[in-house]
């Protein structure tokens, strides 16, 4: 071993283990103790995974939490390779239970900081994958260390790379199919079998180790790796052992943790945190007896005074008739995010939260607990609703309607939904939708199935369908047809016949909520940012009274989507402050350095330069009714002029290669129609025909002015591109057409590639394809990607990755295409990830200027104000 590594000087060494040995060593350079994990010989002198070792290393550095032992760094010396971590003194839980069985008390203690620990890693999306009493610590203050936090995923290799002769460990190898990682008597049943984990693996670890320390015995064990193995996968999860003053609760946790089957078992480590916070106090049986089932949140927390009104409403919400009295809570967004759409469940117990972020994800805040816990499986995420027992989730992601227990799991497809604005669900099982931005509603089986048309545009005289909701009777539904003719608004339907009915002349989303105890409610909806509650009798169809106004500058969308939800149970939740987002039209250079700003700030999407970069032409949401509008802007003066006047939505300008027209995606009856208007706003705008029943959308236009390349949605293959010919017969011609979504697509300057995006991988990626194809294509992006653009002369191609971050690959044309390795140019603060968006920002011609379009401010941390029993003080 050598006696100097880096600037680490080595001393006594403290231990070893299948994933190398550990030594205390002297920082000399900050003067602290460290320790030292040598890695194992035959893993260190893999190049290849140990590249893989230093990017997964880099995330772990990411863990920041006092219950988690800190990653410093990764040194190298000759052959030798040291991981630089935290020291920590003190023995380990090993140890401890080695000298006696711990107290509950004691117990509870060290298994709610490991929960923390876990919470903190898995909300990251890091699994320890090797989680025992030996990789944990406890100081003599108390606090615990979890150690090797995800080391074991860091120092696995790539599928098929090294073999299991290189592994750290014999039982610590690869998560690579059919290769088990992990310590025998404490892998989860999958890891056991060598499939692929989750979280879930580390909640039953979690399990295994909470049991050993009651009991002072690890719960699987045998004479042979082989026989633990077999235990972990068939012995019986015998809980007889555990010592008499065991409460029931922790029972009960500990039974949750060991369910084999992972879809039975605890989902989300944040829920036995919460339990063990409690302490599983016993409670008397007298109050237990007056109690209801939400009691249990009022006792968990009575410490914080706004989960006390919490606590308070849910046993309100079981108690006729209600107190009428009005509770008033928020409920913060999770961390580096903001919530984009959400829905209170029927009984008023949680909030499910889609939110945007680093990533898209689906969340569930229980009203009576403090944090809210990411669903796993729910990535891309928007507009959930629930189900009427409040026990599932329907949602919208990935070009598919989905669901998911409340509890957690993983999600199940319904039906296909390109671009989905709503659902609904009724008693009898069955969900009424919106499948896509344009269009009529369709209906499908809860359990999921082939959808079928639930409304048609004749009844309304054309229009979008979209936002449905229930009435009670599980038959009826309101709905939104949007810009209709003669007259959009809001109209019922019915599961027994196409037939409906005009209720209300307002251009927006609409709930209804019925008044406890009584037959009739108010239907609920925004008007110039006002949300309003209108008096509404469900039997006959019929407003009663004076709509009165509930809360002010409320969030409302292009869309015509409310920020607000409502439950059957009295719990009103809104969004309000600014518009959903304000950015800036801002320069930059290729190293992120600001050159300056364009225009004012305000609520604008798409933009593209001209070809003389003399203007630039963006869609802008402006007034209260947040109708969007094409724009065109003199990047000299600054002075922007409105091009298109139309009654709803004009977006995703692109320019003709002499700057004179500008063609873009207009609303026009009912569907999305491809647009041409002069770029001096003289004379009426040109509509070109009709690809699809539901719409296209222009994304680009050739250099020769020949063709447009269009991006068609709502057809049974989903996102396709086609071109569009400008002259001659001007048929429109599939480009690319397959299962998977192809988007944002981009001539080369030369026309004969198309960059474009598909999803076929699973994520998003940056693509070529010849123009016409002729088979080749090539993959540019190598970890997502999105909205490409060509330097001028075609030498370069710029796209985001998925970390918002501008990203530039050099290429070469000719028969063949070239790409290099892609290099990040500097992080951008864009809107977040949306499908309305397709052109964020545009390049100079010369590739070194940026016209991004920016946020405004820090990222909106707004929180989503909660109101219990809000109809008490209705219209007064």
């Amino acid at each position: 071993m050598l006696d100097v590594i880096a600037h680490y000087r080595v001393g006594e060494k403290l231990g070893a283990g299948g994933m190398g040995e550990v030594y205390r060593a002297t920082d000399t350079k900050l003067g602290r103790q460290v320790a030292l994990k040598v890695l194992p010989e035959a893993f260190a002198q893999d190049a290849e995974r140990m590249a893989r070792f230093e990017r997964e290393a880099q995330v772990l550095a990411s863990l920041n939490h006092p219950n988690i032992a800190a990653i410093y760094g990764v040194e190298e010396a000759g052959q030798s390779r040291a991981l630089v971590m935290e020291l920590v003194e003190g023995p380990t839980l090993a140890e401890r239970i080695a000298a006696r069985p711990l107290a509950v008390e004691e117990t509870l203690g060290i298994a709610r900081q490991i929960a923390e620990a876990l919470e903190e890693a898995h909300d990251k999306g890091i699994v320890h994958r090797d989680l025992k009493p030996a990789n944990v610590k406890v100081t003599e203050d108390g606090k615990v260390k979890v150690l090797d936090f995800g080391l074991a995923k860091a120092l696995e290799g790539e599928p098929g790379s090294g073999s299991v002769a290189n592994s750290p460990t014999l039982s610590i190898a690869s998560t690579r199919l059919g290769v088990i990682l992990g310590t025998a008597g404490y892998m989860s049943p999958e890891q056991a079998r060598g499939v692929a984990v989750d979280r879930r693996a580390d909640i039953w670890a979690f399990g295994v180790l909470l049991y050993e320390m009651l009991v002072g015995k690890p719960m699987f064990g045998g004479p042979t790796v082989s026989d633990t193995l077999a235990a972990v996968l068939r012995a019986e999860v015998d809980l007889t052992a555990l010592p008499a003053g065991v409460p029931a609760g922790l029972r009960r946790l500990l039974a949750r943790c060991l369910e084999r089957d992972k879809r039975k078992r605890l989902q989300a480590i944040g829920e036995a945190r919460l339990l063990l916070e409690e302490g599983f106090r016993e409670e008397k049986t007298e109050d237990r007896r007056q109690r209801t089932e939400g009691g249990r949140g009022w006792l968990a927390a009575t410490a914080v005074c706004a989960l006390a009104a919490v606590g308070l409403a849910v046993v309100h919400f079981r108690e006729a008739p209600p107190e009428e009295r009005t509770l008033r809570f928020f409920v913060a967004p999770p961390p580096k995010a903001a919530v984009d759409t959400f829905a209170v469940s029927p009984d008023g117990r949680y909030l499910a939260m889609a939110v945007a972020g680093e990533t898209r994800a689906l969340w569930v805040r229980a009203l009576d607990l403090l944090e809210p816990q990411m669903l796993p499986g729910t990535d891309g995420s928007r507009y959930p609703f629930w189900s009427p027992d409040s026990k599932w989730i329907g949602f919208f992601a990935q070009g598919k309607l989905k669901k998911t227990a409340v509890t957690g799991g993983p999600p199940q497809t319904l039906c296909d939904a390109p671009d989905g604005r709503g659902g609904t669900w009724s008693r009898e099982g069955v969900i009424v939708f919106s499948p896509s931005p344009s269009g009529v509603l369709q209906r499908v089986a809860s359990a999921g199935g082939p959808p079928v048309e639930a409304t048609s545009l004749d009844a309304t005289g054309g229009g979008i369908h979209r936002f449905p909701w229930f009435f009670p009777d599980g038959r009826r539904f309101l709905f939104l047809a949007s810009r209709g003719q003669p007259e959009g608004g809001v109209y019922s339907g019915s599961l027994d016949s196409k037939e409906v009915r005009r209720v209300l002349a307002e251009q927006s989303s609409v709930a209804y909520a019925p008044v406890p105890g009584g037959k009739t409610g108010h239907l609920l909806f925004v008007r110039e940012r006002t949300l309003m509650a209108q008096s509404f009798d469900p039997g006959p169809l019929q407003t009663r009274g004076e709509p009165f106004p509930v809360a002010e500058r409320v969030g409302f969308t292009n869309l015509a989507y409310g920020d607000y939800a409502v439950s059957a149970s009295g719990v009103l939740a809104y969004v309000s402050g600014a518009v959903a987002f304000t950015t800036q039209l801002t320069w930059f250079d290729r190293d992120g350095k600001q050159l300056g700003v364009v225009g004012a700030p305000g609520s604008q999407g798409n933009l593209a330069i001209s070809p003389d970069e003399k203007r630039v032409a963006l869609d802008r949401a402006e007034g209260a009714s947040q109708n969007v509008d094409v724009w065109v802007l003199e990047l000299a003066r600054g002075t922007a002029s409105r091009l298109t006047f139309g009654p709803g939505t004009e977006a995703v300008p692109v320019w003709s290669p002499d700057g004179s027209q500008v063609a873009f995606t207009g609303l026009r009856e009912g569907r999305f129609r491809i647009l041409q208007k002069a770029s001096s706003g003289a004379g009426q705008e040109v509509a070109l025909g009709k690809i699809a029943p539901t719409g296209e959308l222009v994304v680009d236009w050739s250099r020769d002015g020949r063709m447009l390349l269009c991006q068609v949605f709502g057809g049974p293959t989903k996102f396709d591109l086609w071109l569009w010919p400008t002259t001659g017969d001007k048929k429109p011609v599939p480009f690319l057409q397959t299962e998977f979504d192809e988007t944002e697509g981009q001539f080369s300057p030369d026309g004969k590639k198309v960059a474009y995006v598909s999803n076929e991988t699973g994520r998003h990626e940056v693509y070529v394809q010849p123009a016409p194809p002729t088979g080749a294509k090539w993959q540019v992006s190598n970890a997502g990607g999105r909205q490409p653009r060509w330097r001028r002369d075609g030498k370069e191609l710029f796209y985001l990755g998925a970390d918002q971050r501008l990203m530039v690959v050099d290429v070469r044309g000719g028969t063949t295409f070239e790409a290099g390795t892609p290099r990040a140019l500097f992080a951008t603060r864009m809107p977040a990830p949306n499908p309305n968006f397709v052109h964020l920002y545009d390049v100079s011609a010369d590739g070194r200027r940026f016209l991004v379009n920016t946020q405004a401010g820090e990222a909106a941390q707004t929180p989503v104000s909660v109101v219990v029993n809000w109809q008490a003080r209705a219209g007064k």
